[in-house]
């Protein structure tokens, strides 16, 4: 092979660290030499003496699609499975991509584990490992067109063997953008744990600072009974309160009607097609669902969602508030406070309780207007108190949302980093 032939067969990734720029290009090779293969299986689930061993086994859910470091195990199996049904052992220091069922998710293994069917499993012989993973997860694109098969898609060791890759002929290099990658994935992966922190905080705080729905309902009943006036005020004093306020009265138990003016009256809901775009937000029960050239509202406002899944699910808030020029169609209450801080106390409550016993319908979950209005709530009876639990929550949701904004920049630099080391399939 001459001198032009082999500068042919090369290539240069649109980014290389400075110490590599005057090596020689990347060599294509195909994934069949890199190293070797092993499938997998899943054993019975009729047999209860395959799910009693100590053999780590994982299916594609059990892997991140984020970090190739993120392996998620919660069963294991008996050597008799292994010995009987089409999965193996992996190899230490492998590679498991997924073939199927959530194609190109990959994560390396330093450890002996087995895997499921939905997996291809490459223990490379000379390559680094950490690279050669980074390497992988940047043919995503190459893995899904693939794609065959009626039922479930996926693609086969035949197809992955002769694929081909290019790798930098040094293993200083490959090493170098191993450890580029994995700082960015161990930064990401520490912002992640701190948020998780700050979540588990917030969760804690809330159950100690607002009294739950049953000790609310107990309250008003021992009221009742206390009195021969059914409306004298019920009183709770929540488990954890800050130390200014201590000695001061406990909080009011009242309804939602009570504090509050609905304003669901002046909702108008706007067919997609007779939507102008625009920058106003028009909101629904999940939120924004789109942007608008008009508004109907213009002040803080608390919308509640008023039908849908979430209000059992609960995958996002079903209380948030709205500010300035704003559209709400028919699906969100739309609820004005004279008192801000008692309107972000309403809000994180009702997104911290369970609503099943205010709901109607029981394929379509609804709260209507008028069970929202009895929903209790505890509400602090100084006002001093709820502007500063209004501040405390708001600030501890500040820095939530900053972390999620760093882990989202980091991701975004990770992305756009692979897009420049690697070279496009």
């Amino acid at each position: 092979m001459n001198k032009q032939d082999d500068k042919q067969e090369r290539v240069i990734p649109k980014l290389r660290f400075p110490e590599f720029q005057t090596a020689l290009g990347w060599e294509n090779k195909t994934l069949g030499s890199l190293g070797t293969f092993t499938g997998g299986g899943t054993p019975s689930k009729n047999n209860y003496n395959y799910w009693n061993g100590q053999n780590p086994w994982i299916s594609s859910s059990d892997i991140s699609d984020e970090s190739i470091y993120t392996i998620r195990i919660n069963r294991f199996i008996s050597d008799l499975a292994i010995k009987e049904s089409a999965t193996k052992i992996v190899p230490k220091n492998s590679i498991l991509l997924v073939s199927r069922v959530g194609v190109g998710k990959l994560a390396i293994t330093k450890d002996l584990i087995c895997t499921s069917q939905d997996f291809i499993n490459i223990t490379p012989s000379k390559d680094n490992l950490v690279f050669l993973a980074y390497a992988l997860k940047a043919m995503k694109g190459k893995f899904l067109s693939l794609n065959q098969g009626m039922a479930i898609k996926g693609f086969t060791k035949d197809d992955l063997v002769n694929l081909e890759i290019s790798l930098p002929s040094t293993p200083k290099e490959q090493q170098k953008i191993a450890d580029c990658l994995s700082s960015i994935d161990e930064l990401i992966n520490l912002r992640e744990q701190k948020l998780t922190v700050l979540k588990q905080h917030k969760k804690g705080l809330m159950q100690q600072l607002f009294p739950s729905h049953n000790e609310l309902q107990a309250s008003k009943q021992a009221s009742k009974q206390a009195s021969k006036q059914a409306s004298k005020q019920a009183i709770v004093y929540p488990k954890l309160r800050f130390p200014q306020f201590k000695d001061c009265k406990g909080w009011e138990v009242v309804k939602l009607g009570d504090i509050c003016e609905n304003l669901d009256a002046r909702r108008i809901p706007i067919t997609t097609q007779d939507r102008e775009s625009g920058k106003i937000p028009y909101y629904g029960a999940s939120g924004i669902i789109d942007y608008i050239d008009k508004f109907i509202f213009n002040e803080d406002l608390l919308c509640v969602s008023e039908d849908g899944a979430n209000l059992i699910d609960r995958n996002y808030p079903i209380a948030f508030s709205i500010s300035g020029e704003t559209w709400v169609n028919n699906h969100a209450h739309v609820l004005r406070f004279k008192n801000r801080a008692t309107q972000i106390i309403v809000e994180y409550y009702l997104n911290s309780i369970n609503l099943e016993y205010y709901l109607t319908g029981m394929t379509q979950p609804k709260l209507n207007q008028a069970k929202l209005s009895t929903i209790l709530i505890p509400k602090p009876s100084l006002e001093k108190e709820q502007q500063f639990i209004a501040y405390c929550l708001s600030s501890l949701d500040k820095l939530i949302s900053d972390e999620n904004e760093q882990i989202d920049r980091l991701k975004d630099h990770k992305k756009g980093l692979m897009q420049q080391l690697f070279p496009i399939y």
